[in-house]
């Protein structure tokens, strides 16, 4: 069956990481990808401390495979004549310049609106398109910093720590994702001729917060750093050392926690009152922590994981991402992808990240090197233009 979005096409003017990984997962769902570089190339082909993979690091291969690579210098008058030509012709544009550069290139949306009135046309930037921050350079760790994400992990008292990947980006392609497949159903459902979107990565992170920016919003509720604590601020849900390795253990209902304390020798204490609901636990919670602590350093993580799982009771080892990726499971899920590249070698990359009974997501050609097509849909011989 025919995926979602084929026939579908994008004209990709983004570099780096949340624009081009809005467009992956349009390629993913089947749409046509042209991604216009400069003649230096997107600057995430280098992200690579591997001189051997400069042109190709695996964190450019894994977000633009099924792409095509068009090198157009937009500085010039014909670079600018042959964009025009192209988004002419595409249902989506995607753009993550500082705002007005687009503009000043002749490539705006009220520009390319005027050849193709139903274009669909997505900006991504930091602050947005019309305000007084509009014109300060952003990227993924600057936004942690601004909108307080790298204060809400941690304990009290912790300097402030950006997450380990880069979640900003990561999020804002995600939402540009589905901001565009929203304004396709629209354009095709005659609600509108096309669509001009503004996402945020200030905006965007704020929303992926919602979990704590909406109770500070409706009760002036103040996030507090809990570290491994989870968002129930149960006791009874944490992580914990153990006599090999560390497990993470999510009881938050009472039958949940009555399963655990019984499973690791505790249940007398569930009749103390320091310890008899959920509000006289969170109130002595270091108390029951420690408790709870000393009983799982025991037996290994792995022991205590499968005890916990078949009593109903949420648990994980603590793993590396390798183990993670080393489960057995995760082949039957479609996850990834065993990509060819031009020069016959092999690629795997991470697939959606969810699956359809029929025409799901997935491409079949891995990511292009620089330059190497000349027209949509084509596998011309490689040359520049422009």
């Amino acid at each position: 069956m025919a995926q979602a979005l084929q026939g579908i096409k994008v004209l990709d003017f983004s570099h780096v990481v949340a624009g081009p990984l809005a467009t992956h997962f349009l390629a993913l769902n089947g749409a046509e990808v042209t991604k216009i570089e400069p003649p230096a190339g997107d600057p995430l082909r280098n992200y690579t401390l591997d001189p051997g993979q400069r042109g190709m690091a695996p964190a450019f291969a894994g977000i633009n495979a099924g792409k095509e690579s068009l090198v157009l210098n937009l500085k010039s008058s014909s670079g600018q004549q042959r964009a025009k030509s192209l988004a002419a012709e595409a249902d989506i544009v995607v753009e993550n310049f500082r705002p007005g550069v687009m503009d000043r290139l002749g490539l705006g949306y009220d520009s390319i609106r005027d050849l193709n009135p139903r274009v669909v046309y997505c900006s991504v930037s930091g602050f947005g398109r019309d305000n007084a921050l509009r014109g300060i350079p952003a990227m993924d760790q600057i936004i942690q910093s601004l909108s307080g994400l790298m204060k809400i992990s941690g304990l009290p008292g912790d300097p402030a720590m950006r997450v380990g990947f880069p979640i900003v980006d990561t999020f804002s392609g995600l939402l540009a994702a589905f901001a565009i497949q929203t304004a396709l159903v629209q354009r095709e459902r005659g609600l509108a001729e096309g669509q001009l979107i503004d996402v945020a990565m200030l905006d965007a992170t704020l929303v992926m917060m919602l979990s704590v920016v909406n109770p500070l919003l409706m009760n002036g509720e103040t996030p507090q750093r809990t570290g491994n604590r989870g968002f129930s601020r149960a006791p009874t849900s944490d992580t914990f050392a153990t006599a090999e390795g560390e497990i993470t253990i999510g009881a938050v209902e009472d039958k949940q926690v009555n399963a655990l304390m019984s499973i690791i020798g505790l249940s007398h204490l569930l009749q103390e009152a320091e310890f008899s609901d959920r509000i006289s636990r969170a109130a002595n919670a270091d108390a029951l922590y420690c408790k709870i602590a000393e009983a799982l350093a025991a037996r290994p993580a792995k022991e205590w994981e499968t005890l916990l799982h078949g009593q109903g009771v949420p648990a994980a080892r603590v793993q590396e991402v390798q183990d993670a990726l080393d489960m057995p499971h995760l082949s039957d899920r479609d996850l990834f992808m065993d990509l060819k590249d031009e020069a016959g070698g092999e690629q795997r990359i991470l697939n959606a990240g969810y699956r359809f009974a029929t025409g799901g997501p997935g491409v079949k050609r891995a990511a292009p090197t620089l330059g190497n097509h000349v027209e949509i849909g084509s596998s011309a011989q490689s040359r520049r233009t422009g």
